[in-house]
């Protein structure tokens, strides 16, 4: 059975458009190594029973992962974040309307370090928590 792929806007369940649906399939398939390890540590509840979509579309964005529970965003930024900062501050705008919160992470965090990564987004879980 194959699932819509749905995004939040004015009306509660529009869903994606066909040919971002796609474009999240074939990031799904061919992932970064970071977003590989994320990943690894979030899948099937592996952080604090949190569920994690990865590449999720929403509101015409893919996001790297979402737990929609906690409307929770995590980004793993590579360095081609450092030339589109104010694109990505425009994207997190947009997600923050929908109640969204984003979290970035540096590859270079999640490839040096697995642990302080998942730490850090326990943390991120913990607090997005206690203000949903």
């Amino acid at each position: 059975m194959r699932r819509r792929a749905y995004f939040f806007s004015s009306s509660p369940r529009q869903s994606a458009s066909k040919s971002k649906v796609e474009r999240a399939r074939d990031l799904r398939r061919a992932p970064t190594k970071a977003e590989e390890m994320v990943w690894r540590l979030v899948r099937r509840r592996g952080v604090d029973g949190w569920r994690f979509h990865r590449q999720h579309v929403i509101a015409g964005f893919i996001v790297d992962f979402y737990c929609a529970a906690l409307k929770l965003v995590l980004e793993i930024d590579g360095d081609v974040h450092a030339a589109q900062r104010a694109e990505d501050a425009c994207r997190d705008a947009a997600l923050a309307e929908l109640g969204c919160v984003v979290v970035r992470l540096r590859n270079e965090t999640v490839l040096d370090d697995p642990a302080a990564a998942a730490r850090l987004i326990s943390q991120a879980c913990h607090r997005r928590e206690a203000a949903v």
